[in-house]
């Protein structure tokens, strides 16, 4: 079962070409269903059937996982039953009639573009650095301003924004190559403000920071190296405090701009295009942000609601 697991590992990076935390997701959700296989007196891989995987499934949900992490562990207990079956590790696939439950989707949480505007503005040249960055209090603001024009201005995920390097950004056409999931390339148009933004970074700030082990990223902390995505979100989170707008996560800006964009009459494809999404069903939901956005308005403002 050992090298099973190292094998179903090395095809998600090899042939599917997945990111490191869908394989690390993918294989602890893997150990977590053998274990319990073992537990139910499966000797080897061939006494895995739907029994076991329905049993495994139901164990989760009396011990309360969500519905959104039970369904993405039947869909790793399908993707692995089916390469188990193909590699001839399983007579059959004995996960494929498995159903998955539903997650159900939540509207995300999104600013008003007042507040983003607000959020943009935060990090003045007067204000004052974050007190745990140890970094040159200018070169931290005008990281962190970047950051969030950034992050609201593309609709890049924190990963990507992270992963950017200095080489990433075409300055003349004011585009960033983005890498995203799956290793899918992408170019995300940015706008004036962030322009601005880029260009204090890159003249001022950058070089406040660069250290020897700086590479080429773009974002850098306060040691010189990558910015990494904790911090990051650490940083969105203080300054959405110190701008007194609603608590968001660098998703939450993502969310903001996706919805922003619809809302000022961009077309649901192009939307889908920027923010990297292979299916158009993960960019719909905007819309219905949107459409609660009308009904709330109607139910407040319309004498007959």
């Amino acid at each position: 079962m050992r090298d099973a697991v190292d094998d179903f590992a090395d095809h998600l990076v090899r042939v599917r070409n997945r990111s490191a935390h869908t394989v690390r997701a993918y294989v602890t959700d893997l150990v977590s269903l053998l274990d319990h296989a073992v537990r139910m007196g499966c000797a080897d891989l061939a006494g895995l059937d739907l029994a076991v995987l329905r049993s495994w499934l139901a164990k989760q949900r009396t011990m309360g996982t969500a519905r959104t992490t039970m369904a993405r562990r039947a869909a790793a207990a399908r993707t692995f039953s089916a390469w188990a079956h193909r590699a001839g590790l399983l007579p059959a696939d004995v996960a494929a009639p498995l159903a998955s439950p539903r997650a159900g989707r939540e509207l995300p949480t999104v600013l008003r573009a007042d507040q983003a505007a607000a959020l943009m503005d935060a990090p003045g040249v007067t204000a004052t650095a974050a007190p745990d960055d140890p970094g040159p209090p200018d070169a931290v603001l005008l990281r962190d301003r970047l950051l969030l024009e950034l992050l609201y201005g593309t609709g890049v995920r924190i990963s990507e924004a992270c992963g950017l390097d200095v080489g990433d950004v075409d300055q003349a056409r004011r585009v960033v190559r983005v890498l995203g999931k799956g290793g899918r390339e992408r170019a995300v148009p940015y706008g004036v403000p962030a322009q601005r933004a880029l260009d204090a970074w890159l003249h001022t700030g950058r070089p406040a920071l660069v250290a020897p082990g700086s590479g080429r990223a773009l974002l850098l902390g306060a040691r010189g190296g990558r910015l990494n995505p904790t911090t990051a979100r650490r940083i969105v989170a203080g300054w959405a405090g110190a701008a007194g707008v609603p608590r968001v996560t660098p998703h939450g800006l993502r969310h903001s701009a996706a919805t922003h964009l619809l809302e000022g009459g961009a077309d649901l494809r192009a939307v889908q295009e920027l923010l990297g999404h292979s299916s158009l069903a993960s960019t719909q939901i905007y819309t219905h942000v949107s459409v609660e956005r009308l009904r709330a308005a109607y139910r407040q403002a319309h004498p007959r609601a």
